[in-house]
Order: structure tokens, then C-alpha cells, then sequence
């Protein structure tokens, strides 16, 4: 970044960098989350959600594309090694070892609740003192805000099948 583009933001740049690699951790294994539970994911609507989860880890891994660029932007070195995802992640991965839909689902909105804290954070540290930062990060909040939705109505639309399959089964029960 030019000397002009570094003297413009209000912010300790080294804490920002920061930061930035720990969402950076944080997207990466977001998207191995989304997308080894897809991979491994059983139960009811299993075909569709698998669909969403593998939309959603595209996401997550754009979203890492774009937290390294601006890191790099800032004359930093975004996280080099696997190894330290998980010791600079906040927002933790959970493996998915229960493969039914539901708690995949539920995993990945426990991280998706964290993502929106972390970046909710940083628009707050960004906003008015680096515009370019606070862009990026307002854009992967918005996307991650959409990803909580979508997970929320997945999992009301398995709360309601459910609900339909009880009460089915309880009509069969009378009629017999």
C-alpha cells in the first residue's frame, strides 16, 4: 500500500493486520466446516442442504480472498500456515463427528453467530478510519448475516417436517 493509503487510516495498522488474520483463520475453517459437512451430512433434506452448505463454503473461502488481499494491501503477511488457524480463531471449528443434518446445520450457526460478532467488531474499529477495511468487512458481515438466515430457516423447515411426520404418525394410530 502507498504511503498515502497508510497515512489516511486512523488505526494502528499492526493491530488491524492483526486482527485481519484472525478472520482470515476464521474463514478457513469456516469453509472446511461447511464443506467437509457436506460431504459427510446424512438425514432429512440432506440433497438440499448439501447444496446450501457447499454455496456457503464458496463464500467462505471468497471471503478469505478478500481479508489476505487487504492484509497484503497493508504490507502484512496473512497467515501462512494451517497450523495456526485454530490457535488465532475465535470463532472455533467443530468437526462434524454427529453427521446428522441437524447438527451440522446447528454447528455451522454457532460459527456463523461468531463471524457476525467479528466482523460487527471490526466495522465498529473500522468505520470512519479505514474505508477500504470497513467496505470489505461490512460486505463479509452482510453475507454472513445472510448465512445465519438461511441456516435458521433450514433448521425451521426440519422442526416442521418433523412436526408433520408426529402428527401422521398420530392420525395413523387413531385410525387403526
Amino acid at each position: 500500500m502507498g504511503k498515502k493509503g497508510v497515512e489516511i487510516i486512523d488505526l494502528d495498522v499492526q493491530k488491524l493486520i492483526a486482527l485481519l488474520n484472525e478472520a482470515l483463520a476464521e474463514e478457513w475453517l469456516a469453509y472446511y466446516q461447511y464443506w467437509i459437512g457436506a460431504r459427510v451430512m446424512s438425514g432429512p433434506m440432506r440433497t438440499d442442504v448439501e447444496k446450501e452448505l457447499y454455496a456457503h463454503a464458496a463464500e467462505e473461502l471468497h471471503h478469505a480472498e478478500l481479508l489476505a488481499a487487504r492484509i497484503i494491501e497493508l504490507d502484512g503477511t496473512p497467515v501462512l500456515s494451517p497450523d495456526e488457524w485454530t490457535s488465532l480463531a475465535r470463532c472455533k471449528y467443530e468437526s462434524p463427528t454427529d453427521p446428522y443434518v441437524e447438527t451440522i446445520l446447528l454447528q455451522n450457526l454457532a460459527s456463523e453467530r461468531c463471524a457476525i460478532q467479528r466482523y460487527e467488531a471490526l466495522a465498529q474499529l473500522t468505520d470512519g478510519k479505514d474505508f477500504t477495511t470497513f467496505s470489505i468487512v461490512t460486505e463479509i458481515l452482510a453475507e454472513e448475516a445472510e448465512h445465519e438466515h438461511d441456516i435458521e430457516s433450514w433448521l425451521e423447515d426440519i422442526r416442521l417436517f418433523r412436526e408433520s411426520l408426529v402428527s401422521t404418525m398420530v392420525e395413523k394410530e387413531i385410525l387403526e
